[in-house]
């Protein structure tokens, strides 16, 4: 297959997932999983594996950076452009729709019973999903016990960056004791160390502004939607840019619209700033995950073929399923709340997992049409 053949490939998974990747970075990466692991079989469950891992090492939105990385594997340095822009296009399309009839009329359609019936079926794709990947990653006893360790501590709200970090230097530091004759050394692993970003006081709501503020943020967030909403409040509302409710309508945009949550900040932008604003502003925050994955891409091979990188990705993919885990009962706990839940949650486990070659798109398709007609009952 030549090199145009593979592009168009790649642009028309990546479009297909950003129309249909509801439900956050956990789901997006199981559908990803399942079209180029199971279906195409672009990658091996070991590669894909360790992309998750090296993904959650670096700041930015992972089922971005994700698609990202596939794209490069897949069809080299066009790909990664393509993958990540056909990714991310559907949701920014989508999100500056929304932004703009906010802007017009004040307010949001109503789209609750929707989510009310979604939400329960993403929970059995991710869990369908990363069970054969935690089955792949526990490689060790060792390995199993790491896990189990994250596991409790992301349950207990500890920092996901300093569990995958501390993750890794355990397996090494594990490694080095019972293996005395070991050529790792600890004095070979310096922490690596986040480069602060100076904060520029905003004086108007310019598109430069906007342009350092979202570069900003796309460089150094690690974390979910609710990270997001803490820098952006500092970062907008704190200085008069955006209202409170503003801002939570945006996350609220972001997270039921299909693709990344990042692209809320295409809503913000348009609000503050019109289109120039929703499209400098998402320019602005995506484009760091671009340059991250371009850099880290050709290194995580090499790292799977060294002793000490590989004990240090092992033990980070362990942690990313035992975080992942995590988010699952998070999620699980704040939207399997009743019967109606509870059946659609079982119903779509029972699908996932018995009939894998169903698109779950129709599961989460699914699970929008059972939560809307079990709300009129």
């Amino acid at each position: 297959m030549n090199e145009k053949q593979k592009l168009k490939e790649v642009a028309g998974l990546f479009l297909k997932l950003g129309i249909i990747g509801f439900g956050g970075p956990a789901a997006h990466i199981s559908m990803m999983r399942e079209e180029v692991v199971v279906k195409k079989k672009w990658l091996d469950e070991q590669h894909f594996l360790d992309l998750i891992g090296a993904t959650n090492l670096i700041p930015g939105p992972n089922s971005t950076e994700m698609a990202i990385h596939i794209g490069h594997e897949r069809a080299g340095w066009k790909g990664l452009i393509v993958a990540g822009l056909c990714f991310i296009t559907p949701a920014v399309l989508i999100t500056g729709i929304f932004a703009w009839l906010y802007k017009e009329y004040g307010q949001l359609p109503e789209i609750q019973p929707f989510l009310y019936g979604i939400k329960p079926a993403i929970i059995a794709i991710i869990l369908s999903a990363i069970f054969p990947l935690a089955k792949k990653s526990l490689k060790t006893v060792r390995l199993g016990i790491i896990g189990g360790i994250v596991l409790l501590l992301s349950l207990l709200q500890f920092n996901e960056i300093a569990l995958l970090f501390g993750a890794g230097f355990l397996a090494l530091f594990c490694y080095s004791i019972t293996n005395k004759d070991s050529n790792i050394k600890g004095n070979n692993w310096i922490p690596m160390m986040l480069i602060p970003v100076s904060k520029t006081a905003l004086l108007a709501p310019t598109n430069l502004n906007l342009f350092l503020i979202f570069l900003k943020i796309g460089s150094i967030l690690y974390g979910s939607g609710y990270v997001l909403f803490a820098f952006l409040d500092a970062e907008l509302v704190a200085k008069g840019l955006l209202t409170r409710t503003e801002l939570i309508d945006a996350i609220a945009v972001g997270q039921f619209t299909p693709g990344p949550v990042f692209s809320s900040v295409t809503f913000i932008g348009y609000q503050i700033n019109g289109i120039s604003g929703a499209l400098i502003s998402t320019l602005a925050i995506f484009l760091p995950s671009f340059v991250f994955v371009a850099l880290l891409n050709p290194l995580v091979k090499k790292m799977r073929n060294s002793k000490s990188f590989a004990l240090f990705l092992d033990a980070v993919n362990v942690a990313s399923i035992a975080i992942i885990v995590s988010i699952c009962y998070e999620l699980g706990t704040e939207t399997i709340t009743d019967w109606r839940t509870i059946l659609i949650a079982l119903l779509s486990i029972g699908i996932a997992f018995n009939y894998k070659k169903i698109n779950s798109a129709f599961i989460v398709l699914g699970g929008a049409l059972m939560g809307y007609l079990l709300l009129l009952v």
